[in-house]
């Protein structure tokens, strides 16, 4: 469905290949979520993200917001502290307003190759540049992301969440 992708690219193209350079924050904020560093919509989740496996260093989006017909180039840093594995994979909910367009699990490392990379994601620091096209037909409104990387054996990589408007300032109730 290509809404649905549309929508995946908002949270940076890919967010379903988050273990590979979303990451976690190292501090612990209770009750509120906690901007990614960087020029991006990205949010950690309201978690503690003490022992995610990733830690996000930044992310940029160009442009930020994202456009709907444009390219959106995507640039983050991060650091891998334990090899992520085949069996990873990502919890992920896209809503366009009150509607669910997305709600399933997918496949970490089937999803990585998105962003040129590929399982078993070794320990270390990762550079990612990747530009992705977001189709036109985009509806204008607003859109919510919410993805939840976790191991095989659940450990948590990250969880990332975001809230993109398309449309300029058109949203679901200007509609």
């Amino acid at each position: 469905m290509r809404l649905s992708t549309a929508c995946v690219a908002t949270l940076s193209a890919s967010v379903v290949s988050a273990g590979s350079w979303f990451a976690g924050s190292q501090d612990v904020i209770v009750g509120e979520a906690t901007k990614v560093p960087g020029d991006s919509p990205l949010e950690f989740c309201d978690s503690d993200h003490s022992k995610d496996i990733v830690h996000i260093d930044q992310v940029d989006l160009l442009p930020n917001p994202p456009e709907a017909g444009a390219e959106l180039v995507i640039r983050a840093t991060g650091t891998v502290f334990e090899t992520i594995e085949d069996g990873a994979y990502v919890n992920l909910v896209v809503k366009y307003g009150l509607i669910r367009l997305v709600n399933t699990r997918a496949d970490l490392c089937e999803q990585v190759s998105n962003v040129d990379l590929e399982c078993p994601i070794e320990k270390g620091v990762l550079s990612i540049t990747k530009a992705v096209e977001i189709p036109k037909e985009v509806p204008p409104g607003t859109y919510n992301v919410h993805a939840e990387v976790v191991t095989k054996d659940g450990k948590p990589i990250t969880c990332l969440q975001a809230t993109v408007k398309f449309g300029g300032s058109r949203s679901m109730g200007d509609l």
